[in-house]
């Protein structure tokens, strides 16, 4: 097989897997089954498209080749008798296996795609094993692809699917097609998966960014699907849109050093300028529905840092109703704390304190509140408050990243010290 024939097939079984896994599915009712139903087809598609060609329609037939095989391993296991004369296997090399698949399955495609995804965030499974089981099944990467990005061995990442797919297995799930109220709920959920998988991704330190860097593309591929199968929605169009604002600082974002570098000093030429284009554009349009929610105000708020072209040309005025707008509909201590960064340059680092000192006790395990309370306490001039925060702060830090950007703060504090007492001792001689 040529490097260009092995290319356009990846790329195809790749963009079928949702669809594909999710007829299986429906067929079979059992997510083993589903899922080596489709692998098995895949072995087949590398045998036969080389020779003959990619299908009218390589989702449809995937499922059909799939659909026949796991059908002849059940026989096969059970010791059945043959099936009758009009369920036979068909040729997978005959377009007229894509029209059957097509009247079988066309009309199911979309929720087979949506149950899919919702079954992988069933509400009985952590965060992490939702997850874990979505970038499996849905997205198809192995077990370990999925381990080295989150940064645990093979085995238990396994045994983190396998417990996944069994406690799903056990809440007998629903196959049957969702009605608009249960849609709604389903929708929500999977948009809040994808947020999961791509926060995975981009909380990366520098020296865990490459192996994780495929979350944050996977999630951004997940969103496009989710917004092609829900085109005028627009909390989907805020979505894919605050994935790709915030992607698009990825080159920006870790010195060669490896250390962390804020938003407002970053080299904002790296940015990618494509995914920023697209990004404002969904959020632009998901604006015009004015139904806003959580997400097109999160995208809404990146796509001003995008506009930006230098840090000081930043809104923060707007930021700041922004986040207000957020504290409405997703009230939390963290979308406060963030609103008190737009509220420090607005209105100084005095306002922002007081708004943030009621959430100590909320945030009292959160590396976050007190990097940002040591950022305002400096540039108040309270050295040593700050000092004691920065502190803690490093004692919370989740990367080696986060705890070298606190240090030099640090730093800075102690040359100032010194600096001062220098002067001090210059003007006593």
């Amino acid at each position: 097989m040529s490097e260009a024939d092995a290319a356009w097939i990846d790329a195809a079984l790749t963009s079928a897997r949702p669809q594909a896994v999710g007829a299986l599915l429906r067929y079979f009712r059992d997510l083993d089954t589903a899922e080596e139903a489709f692998q098995n087809a895949c072995l087949r598609a590398l045998k036969a498209w080389p020779q003959n060609g990619p299908p009218r329609d390589p989702a449809a037939w995937l499922i059909m080749v799939g659909r026949n095989a796991a059908i002849d391993e059940v026989r096969r296991a059970r010791r059945q008798e043959p099936l009758p004369e009009d369920d036979q296997t068909i040729s997978d090399l005959e377009d007229a296996e894509g029209e059957l698949a097509e009247r079988l399955d066309g009309s199911h495609y979309r929720d087979d795609i949506l149950r899919l995804m919702f079954i992988c965030c069933h509400p009985d499974l952590p965060s992490t094993q939702q997850i874990a089981l979505a970038l499996r099944i849905v997205s198809g990467l192995s077990v370990r692809q999925i381990a080295r990005a989150f940064l645990v061995s093979e085995t238990a990442m396994e045994q983190r699917i396998t417990r996944a797919k069994a406690r799903v297995s056990d809440a007998n799930v629903p196959f049957e097609t969702p009605g608009p109220v249960e849609r709604s709920e389903r929708l929500a959920a999977v948009a809040a998966m994808i947020y999961l998988i791509f926060n995975e991704g981009y909380s990366a330190s520098a020296d865990t960014a490459d192996s994780r860097k495929p979350l944050c593309e996977e999630a951004i591929r997940l969103a496009r699907l989710l917004l092609r199968l829900f085109q005028s929605e627009p909390e989907i169009m805020g979505l894919t849109a605050l994935l790709l604002l915030q992607h698009a600082r990825a080159a920006a974002r870790f010195a060669a050093d490896g250390s962390l570098i804020l938003l407002e000093d970053q080299d904002r030429s790296l940015w990618n300028k494509t995914m920023i284009a697209e990004g404002l554009a969904l959020i632009d349009k998901a604006m015009r529905h004015h139904r806003s929610g959580p997400y097109q105000i999160q995208a809404a708020i990146a796509a001003l840092h995008a506009r930006a072209e230098k840090p000081e040309d930043t809104d923060w005025k707007q930021i700041d109703l922004l986040y207000g707008a957020l504290e409405v509909v997703q009230p939390s201590p963290v979308v406060t704390l963030n609103r008190a960064v737009a509220v420090s340059k607005v209105r100084g680092p005095d306002a922002a304190l007081e708004m943030i000192e009621p959430l100590a006790d909320r945030l009292s395990n959160y590396f976050h509140f007190f990097g940002v309370r040591g950022a305002f306490l400096m540039q108040l001039g309270r050295n040593d408050e700050a000092r004691v925060a920065f502190d803690r702060a490093i004692a919370l830090a989740n990367t080696s990243a986060e705890a070298a950007h606190i240090r030099m703060h640090l730093d800075r504090l102690i040359k100032d010290s010194q600096s001062k007492g220098t002067n001090k001792g210059a003007k006593a001689r």
